[in-house]
This record gives C-alpha cells, structure tokens and sequence, in this order.
C-alpha cells in the first residue's frame, strides 16, 4: 500500500512573496480566500498572516491594492479590468462621502453629495492648471470616478466650470452679505466685504479662489458669458455698498469699484503667507484707494 507523501511546507519568505503575487494577480481576494489558496499549495499560512503581510505593504483594502497595481503599471488606471475599476469607483466614493474632509461648503462631518467632490476637485485643477489643461479625466481621477461618472452630473466640461463659478459666486455672496450686518459706518461694511473677499482667494478653497480670477484668462467669450450673471449678483453688493459712502461730488464710484475688485481679484497671483494678512492686505488697499497714496492726502470723513 502506497503511502501519501507530505507536501512541503513552504518558506516563511516565500509565502510573502506569494502573498504579494495574489495581491498583484487577484486583488480582490479576501484574507480567507488567499489562505485557502496558498495552503493548498503547500503554504502554511492562515487569514491573519495574510492580513499582516497586507499590512505591512499597505495592501490591506481592496482599494488600496487595485490603486497599488494600477500604480504599479504603465497603463494606469486602464491596466484594471471593468469591474475592478467600477468596484474601485464605488468604494472611493463611498470613502468621500463618509470622509469628506475640510474644503468643501459644509462641516467635516457632515457628508459631500458626489456633485460637491465633482465641483470641488475641478475647481482645484482648473485653478491650478487652468481651464484648457484639465481634462475630464483628470477629474475623474482626481476623485477616484470614471469619466462617464462625471458627465452623469455635468454633460460637459464647460457646463462643469458653469457650475464651479455659479458654487463659487453663490458661497461669496453669501458671505459678503452676512459680513456688514449689524455695522453702521459704511466704510466698515465695505472694508469687512472685502475682507471676506481677499481671504477667500488667498484661504478659501478652490471654488472660492476660482471665483476671483480673471474670466478673460481663459479666453473663451461664450463661458464668460454665461457666467457673467453671476459675477454682476456678486458685484451688485459692492455697487450698494459704494453707492452708501460719503464722498466727495464728482467722484466716479464705478471706477471706484472696478479698481477696488480688480485690485483685489490679482492678490491670488502674488499672496504669499508670513507677511500681511488678507484682512491686512484688503484693509491696506481700501486705505490706498480713499486716502490716496500723495504726501498730502488727508482723510475726509465728512
């Protein structure tokens, strides 16, 4: 009678090794499952060993292995399968909206609808790289969706930056409204707007710094257009609260205006923190602009 012959108990060393191959080949294995796997050729190893090689390789999720061979390949994200990219959207984005973070419009625990992490992650690259460098996919990966994800809430990259400014604008102007209640000098109130506004571009979050930039730099007449309602409900606080200073007759409060927004709508190039803060930057500029800057201007508070 034939005896059975034992099969050899693999290395501790090799059972690693395997351990991150399965990682690499089938991803979505469970801790059980690839014990099983492995045992039946000949490893000793049970779930919980494999869950401390995860570990120890950061590899202990589904997501975070995907995301480790997509990275680990030169196609990217189009190395995974349909369904693996699918399964990576879905698990990203329920993390988002149960983690929202701070740069969104509401508290850190309070959840992020999947348009808001749309909204706020293109904000962030089209402020960074612009409007003609950031590509859906960008976004798209930016959040961890697939790119048809993205034009199921927005149809298109312009309908997108639309919808970014019309977030934006809607944030600010509810901010600069709230900002003179309560004040009766008229001086104040502008001063506490444009406060609101130069902190905003230098401290908000993405959507608030798009806000401010110029339109024009994107060179592109019919979005600027489309947008345009929006910045002119914005600018109409600034228009009441200009037309409530005391000035002296003859005084061009448009230009006044203009100067003051265009003044304030460049700080986002050049800000750099340490120096002035954006209270202290706007107060400066507003100072600047009813004193004058001559060796006899004089305050009139009359």
């Amino acid at each position: 009678m034939a005896t059975q012959q034992a099969t050899p108990t693999a290395p501790a060393q090799d059972s690693e090794a395997a351990i991150l191959e399965l990682a690499r080949s089938e991803p979505e294995l469970g801790q059980a499952a690839v014990a099983r796997r492995l045992q039946d050729q000949g490893y000793r190893i049970s779930p919980s060993g494999v869950r401390y090689i995860w570990q120890k390789h950061d590899l202990e999720t589904t997501v975070k292995r995907l995301n480790a061979l997509a990275a680990d390949s030169t196609e990217g994200m189009e190395a995974l399968t349909d369904s693996q990219r699918e399964l990576l959207e879905r698990n990203s984005v329920t993390a988002r909206l149960l983690h929202p973070g701070g740069n969104g419009s509401k508290s850190a625990d309070e959840p992020l609808e999947r348009s808001e992490i749309i909204i706020n992650a293109a904000a962030e690259l089209f402020s960074t790289a612009g409007y003609d460098r950031t590509s859906i996919r960008d976004i798209a990966s930016r959040v961890g969706l697939l790119p048809g994800s993205i034009y199921h809430h927005f149809p298109s990259k312009e309908e997108l930056y639309i919808a970014v400014h019309r977030e934006g604008f809607r944030r600010v102007l509810k901010r600069a409204k709230a900002a003179g209640e309560g004040i009766a000098d008229p001086w104040e109130r502008l001063r506490r707007a444009c406060e609101i506004h130069v902190h905003g571009m230098t401290d908000g979050s993405p959507v608030d710094r798009i806000t401010g930039t110029n339109l024009a730099l994107i060179g592109n007449d019919d979005i600027q257009a489309r947008i345009q309602p929006f910045r002119d409900e914005y600018e109409q606080v600034f228009r009441e609260l200009i037309d409530a200073l005391p000035m002296r007759p003859g005084v061009d409060r448009k230009l006044f205006r203009l100067t003051l927004l265009g003044s304030m709508n460049w700080v986002y190039l050049w800000y750099r923190p340490g120096l002035r803060t954006p209270a202290q930057i706007a107060s400066a500029m507003l100072d600047m602009i009813r004193d004058g800057v001559g060796p006899d201007a004089s305050r009139d508070k009359t």
